[in-house]
């Protein structure tokens, strides 16, 4: 699949905002301590990515009902779902000067029903041919999720059978259906009846 930049100024891939707030102290605190255990932008941007699949559970593993969208909120409370988790990396990376977009998935249950879009980053490392897409949702019994600049290990490899879809669009800021449904839902119950099925 093609990846489309949305923007063509890669510098809006290192932009923050009220969501990326990669200036705010705990993202910083956060990526100095990974910088300074890896040195190098791609140990880094593996470790950041490490760092948020693996100590920021998914709540919907872990049962927690708090809706965090905000980068250091995420950080934080140590809480999201896919596309706070996606928040949290894009921030860590793009507070070390790695150009990160969010993207995202329509994906379904076995069958094919309920969809819902599924959110994911992509990073541009130095000296690296294009955009390579990671997703840091959190690993559980039939998700094995990894950092890979060469061949994707993706949570949920689509299934097009089953009307599921790679969106190729590379977004500098979160998709506004995607914030919405996050802004407006007070607990995660409600987030679930909120979910956008499609972009």
């Amino acid at each position: 699949m093609e990846l489309i930049q949305e923007h063509s100024d890669v510098s809006a891939y290192l932009a923050a905002d009220e969501t990326i707030d990669h200036g705010h102290p705990l993202v910083q605190e956060t990526a100095d301590a990974l910088w300074t255990a890896t040195g190098d932008a791609y140990s880094y941007a593996e470790a950041a990515f490490e760092f948020v699949r693996d100590t920021i559970p998914h709540s919907a593993d872990s049962g927690d009902v708090r809706v965090s969208w905000r980068a250091s909120d995420v950080l934080a409370t140590r809480n999201g779902i896919c596309y706070a988790k996606s928040h949290a990396l894009a921030a860590l990376l793009r507070a070390r000067g790695i150009p990160t977009a969010l993207c995202y998935q329509r994906l379904t249950e076995d069958g094919g029903s309920d969809p819902a879009v599924h959110g994911l980053v992509a990073v541009l490392l130095p000296g690296e041919s294009g955009w390579a897409r990671q997703d840091p949702r959190g690993n559980k019994p039939g998700v094995d999720a990894r950092f890979s600049l060469h061949g994707e290990q993706l949570a949920f490899p689509v299934r097009p059978e089953l009307g599921e879809v790679d969106y190729p669009v590379l977004y500098a800021a979160p998709h506004p259906a995607v914030l919405r449904s996050l802004r407006e839902s007070p607990d995660r119950p409600a987030l679930w009846r909120n979910l956008p099925t499609a972009l």
